[in-house]
């Protein structure tokens, strides 16, 4: 005969491991969140200014890159909207990993950058425009020799700070962005206190 065996847990351990599963839970609740719905960055450098600044902690969106993801199809987003994207140059120890900028061209349209400009050339407006009308904390010239179709599943994107060269973008080396770079949308900036503002 077999007698069974007592696989019961101690009654002192209960605690514990319903302690361990919830940080377990807890984790990767994060993780998931982080992954697939927000995500806080931290702003480097001088590209997006007036606009962003060093230290500026941002909110990211992820849910269109999600949604986008299990559709599997690209997410283009608005003209305008500031992006965080994976740095295409990234090399470690030497680049950002991560960065943050406007979105001018979408796939398709024609950019054309000269005269310390942008015009953006599409079918519905053939004799072109300008992309920046509404954007106030631009620091302009936008310096720049450029005239180019925007690629299938790709974006035309800029920094705000277009003086000099303080934005490496796809004006002077960083060439268009695919879409299957792109992390999220900035939704918000959280930090400083006192500069709070939703995009």
């Amino acid at each position: 005969m077999f007698r069974s065996l007592n696989t019961r847990i101690p009654a002192k351990l209960h605690p514990i491991l319903q302690g361990l599963l919830f940080i377990g839970l807890v984790l990767l609740g994060a993780i998931l969140l982080q992954t697939f719905v927000f995500r806080v960055y931290s702003v480097f450098g001088p590209s997006m200014e007036s606009t962003l600044f060093t230290n500026d902690r941002l909110i990211v969106n992820k849910i269109p890159r999600t949604i986008a993801l299990i559709k599997n199809s690209p997410h283009i987003p608005k003209r305008g909207e500031l992006i965080i994207f994976k740095n295409p140059l990234h090399q470690q120890g030497r680049s950002e990993e991560y960065v943050v900028k406007r979105v001018i061209g979408l796939p398709g349209e024609r950019v054309v950058v000269n005269d310390d400009k942008i015009t953006i050339y599409n079918l519905q407006n053939q004799q072109g425009f300008d992309p920046d009308t509404n954007n106030t904390t631009l620091k302009t010239p936008t310096q720049g020799n450029v005239d180019r179709i925007v690629p299938e599943n790709e974006l035309f994107v800029v920094g705000d700070n277009r003086v000099n060269n303080y934005s490496l973008d796809s004006r002077n080396g960083m060439s268009t962005i695919s879409t299957h770079l792109l992390e999220g949308i900035v939704v918000m900036k959280i930090f400083p206190f006192n500069a709070i503002h939703l995009f």
